[in-house]
């Protein structure tokens, strides 16, 4: 039976003779909040459907006529014919001239991981751009591979739950304890925060437990044999505590040390990981112990650590990598997402030097290195539609608007964030960046009052958290006609393609960095303005639009254009760009769900 669905968030557009409207949900109430013809609200956290949703609808009474009461229209719907509907996490209705849109998301079990009940939480699979056949091509490496399939094997204590809340961005890991019955490594792991993930979880090889051994073993032989890649395991994090001898700690069980010499043998080609944590508490250990030695812990490392698996396994290129969840050791964090990227990458491929969807996957749960979102998004990119951008038959036909979404689309399915309001795939977004593009033949200057800083009463006060954030003002007009204009009638629409991709790119990468420290949070509208607008005034954006404007195509021999795009990405100043956009931006009230247009 299937999960019941969670409401997160409605809206209501072309409301324009609208006074009020009221959802009504389990004899709860909820008023919407009015934009201008826009009635909306996000839900935090989000309402379970029951077996009916409602609207009272108020409509404004004509001035020139004498004031009389008139009941609210109803418009119900039921929780069958919301299903039967559904589009992806969309429910969509036109009720007269009123567009009525619903955004759900289905619950887990739990707080944070919760375990599948014989239907998995589905993964969020891109719709198709618009209804004449321009379909993202992440739709089908997503429906391929939802998500990214990690066993994690582990004593309890050896910190496998902060490993998992800090690379994939959630919260609350709740992993098996190290008492019989409580390692059900069947279960599917999901979490609605992040929705590219499944964990399988496991406790260590205790010695008088040497049924684990068994249970593991026999799981990743059943995985192995999957038909399906989405079925597969792919890849296993082996967890051990880094021991410290004198406190009477040992790295390896006796379980451990009969699976490891059985290592090739069970695991195969699945890519292994094995990961020593707390590495901090032993680096404090050897600093008090071998003062005036800083090579003292590298050493421990490989005489204590690394070298016991290599004797056991055999193999004297074991992938390992020393881990701590301290914010001094982020760096361990990322390389352990490195590694397990890298291996990944070699036992999943596709011909052709085609995206591979479990990579993707892969790419897309980790919520920790922007670099990867980045290379995906170029390689989906140039698997279809960035190609002969100028000449693309993809295209022949379409509106342009058309074009950039399903282009718009992929970008924003590989960078994964918790958006379960799809703002960065609503159409008030891509208009957005569409009116940025506009601004490549106007040249900009950068805005030296950018930083949201305002002093009341001789404190610095965040102003993002006095006042809403005002998108600048041309964001905010209608599109210009080129957005409607076929693609085969329209001028420099290299430099169009350009220009979105390379700026949506800037904006999304702004936006990682910006919501680092929310990453188990709703994405909300106030930090994606915060975002925009501190990339529309910087002179990051001032010097893509000069290099787009300034470009030339002196060549059909090669792909210029594509050429250009990824070169303007993959800029070495990158990393030095996003963390000067940035500077001096205060980040307090970024939780806050603004509208669009305050």
């Amino acid at each position: 039976m299937a999960l019941p669905l969670e409401l997160s968030y409605v809206e209501l557009q072309n409301a324009k003779d609208i006074e009020s409207i009221r959802l009504e949900l389990d004899g709860q109430k909820h008023d919407l909040i009015r934009n201008q013809d826009t009635f909306s609200k996000a839900f935090h956290p989000p309402l379970t459907l029951g077996s009916t949703l409602s609207f009272s609808i108020s409509r404004n009474k004509p001035r020139l006529r004498r004031p009389r009461r008139s009941d609210p229209e109803i418009v119900t719907f039921s929780s069958d014919g919301i299903f039967s509907r559904l589009r992806g996490q969309e429910f969509q209705h036109e009720w007269g001239k009123v567009s009525i849109r619903l955004v759900f998301q289905r619950p887990t079990h739990s707080g944070f991981m919760g375990p599948s009940a014989g239907t998995s939480v589905p993964a969020s699979i891109p719709a198709p751009a618009n209804s004449e056949g321009l379909q993202p091509t992440t739709q089908d490496l997503i429906a391929q591979c939802p998500r990214f399939r990690v066993l994690i094997v582990g004593k309890s204590g050896v910190g496998k739950s902060t490993l998992i809340n800090r690379i994939f961005g959630v919260e609350n890991a709740s992993v098996a304890k190290d008492r019989p019955g409580e390692a059900l490594i069947e279960q599917e792991f999901t979490s609605p925060q992040n929705d590219r993930l499944i964990l399988h979880d496991s406790k260590g090889f205790e010695p008088a437990d040497g049924g684990n051994y068994e249970t593991v073993k026999s799981f990743i032989q059943k995985r192995k044999g999957m038909r399906d890649i989405k079925d597969q395991l792919h890849a296993v994090w082996l967890c051990f505590q880094m021991p410290i001898p004198t406190y009477g700690e040992r790295l390896l069980e006796d379980g451990t040390e009969s699976f490891l010499r059985l290592r090739n043998d069970v695991l195969g080609n699945t890519p292994t990981i094995v990961v020593f944590t707390k590495h901090d508490r032993v680096e404090t250990f050897m600093r008090h112990r071998m003062r005036g030695d800083p090579e003292a812990g590298q050493r421990y490392l490989q005489e204590i650590c690394v070298q016991p698996i290599q004797h056991f396994t055999g193999d004297k290129n074991i992938a390992h990598v020393a881990v701590s969840s301290k914010p001094k050791y982020v760096q361990s964090l990322e390389e352990l997402i490195r590694l397990t990227q890298e291996k990944v990458s070699e036992s999943f491929t596709s011909p052709g030097n085609q995206v591979s969807p479990v990579p993707l996957a892969a790419a897309g749960a980790q919520r920790m290195l922007p670099t990867l979102k980045v290379n995906f998004s170029i390689d989906v990119g140039k698997q279809k539609y960035w190609n002969a951008l100028s000449t693309s038959a993809n295209f022949w036909g379409h509106k342009m608007r058309d074009c950039l979404a399903v282009i718009h689309t992929d970008i924003v399915s590989v960078w994964n964030f918790y958006d379960p309001c799809n703002y960065l795939t609503s159409e008030r977004f891509r208009d957005m960046m569409m009116h940025m593009v506009e601004r490549v033949d106007a040249p900009v200057v950068p805005n030296p009052t950018l930083p949201r800083n305002d002093t009341l009463g001789g404190n610095t006060v965040p102003l993002v958290a006095l006042a809403p954030v005002i998108l600048p003002l041309t964001a905010c007009f209608n599109l210009g006609k080129w957005a409607h204009e076929s693609y085969q009638r329209l001028q420099d629409v290299p430099k169009m393609f350009m220009a979105y991709i390379v700026d949506l790119t800037h904006v999304l990468e702004i936006l990682f960095s910006l919501t680092a420290t929310m990453m188990a949070k709703q994405l909300t509208r106030t930090a994606i303005k915060l975002a925009y607008k501190a990339y529309y005034h910087s002179e990051w954006m001032m010097l893509t639009h000069t290099d787009v404007r300034f470009f030339q195509c002196s060549s059909t021999a090669r792909d210029e254009v594509l050429q250009k795009i990824e070169s303007m990405i993959l800029s070495n100043d990158r990393v030095a760009q996003v963390s000067r956009t940035l500077e001096g931006k205060q980040t307090s009230g970024l939780e806050v769900d603004e509208e669009w247009v305050a």
